[in-house]
């Protein structure tokens, strides 16, 4: 008898985290190649696995006969606040919800360890992720009237509770995000609709 799906929370290292790892590295260098000026699967090894590790992060897989269809991971933005990481469904398992799922239940954790909002930040050639979060009740940090590459990160945000998000503050803190991060890049070049960085 098939037995039903589970969450399971694991180090980011684990094992069972090499599909997800290594199907988002295949998939983001084949929408992005090196637009950053760097392979867009440099995202994946990032962060070193202890942001992902309790009580400021979280890895979640969704297992399904034991074998991980889909997950997912935060790691901490700020004090109030989780940010979501490595959101991933099987490629033989989408058009399932299954993403939905997994970023329920990483806003559900966010919540169970006390943040009162989650943050994230997708780009310009996935338009599906860009989808999920807009039906899912998060607030564009961008303008949504301009095209997607010249928006290029697209940053969203969602209250964890019942008080309004303060979008003012969390755009605040994503601008500074970004700054840091388009600092970092190779030859500060964009490449995905943007040659270099400006002002």
């Amino acid at each position: 008898m098939p037995q039903p799906d589970e969450f399971r929370y694991v180090a980011a290292d684990d094992p069972l985290t090499l599909p997800l790892l290594t199907e988002l590295a295949e998939e983001y260098d084949a929408r992005y190649g090196d637009a950053w000026g760097e392979p867009a699967a440099t995202e994946i090894t990032r962060y070193p696995a202890a942001e992902f590790a309790p009580p400021h992060g979280a890895f979640v897989l969704l297992l399904r006969d034991g074998e991980p269809i889909a997950g997912g991971a935060f790691k901490t933005f700020d004090p109030a606040t989780t940010e979501l990481k490595r959101i991933w469904t099987s490629k033989h398992h989408r058009r399932q919800g299954l993403a939905r799922r997994v970023v329920a239940e990483l806003e559900d954790e966010s919540r169970r360890r006390g943040f009162t909002r989650v943050y994230l930040t997708t780009g310009p050639r996935q338009p599906e992720a860009q989808r999920l979060y807009a039906e899912t009740g998060y607030t564009p940090l961008f303008d949504p009237t301009l095209p997607a590459e010249e928006v290029v990160i697209h940053g969203f945000a969602k209250s964890l509770t019942g008080e309004p998000l303060d979008v003012a503050d969390i755009r605040r803190r994503h601008e500074e995000s970004l700054e840091h991060f388009y600092a970092a890049l190779p030859n500060r070049r964009l490449g995905a609709g943007r040659s270099e960085v400006t002002a």
